[in-house]
């Protein structure tokens, strides 16, 4: 069983999303601009994964959460986005509904 890697999908469908190219997003993270482009494409490419705190820079500057960037599926992806953007208390609301709707389902 093998196991695809999600993140240069994932940084290619935020950084596309957010209307920025390999090397604009690589210089606002803080890289070198004549290897900004580069060490980008290599992420998007598989070939080289960033560190948790470059991972961390390019999800602050693409407006997603960290966990975006390892959903195994798009429903997931969206999900994580969401979430991310609710408040602690919309958090806690969706949490006993799911768990309760969980629970409803394992009854039946």
């Amino acid at each position: 069983m093998s196991f695809n890697n999600p993140f240069p999908l994932r940084l290619k469908e935020a950084r596309k999303k957010a209307n920025l190219s390999q090397k604009s997003l690589g210089v606002r993270i803080g890289m070198d601009e004549s290897t900004a482009s580069p060490r980008m494409n290599q992420y998007e490419k598989g070939k080289h994964t960033p560190d948790v705190q470059t991972l961390k820079l390019i999800a602050d500057e693409l407006d997603v959460p960290l966990n975006y960037f390892f959903c195994e599926s798009e429903s997931s992806a969206k999900l994580a986005c969401i979430i991310d953007k609710m408040t602690e208390d919309e958090k806690r609301v969706l949490l006993e509904h799911v768990s309760k709707t969980k629970l409803d389902i394992k009854s039946e």
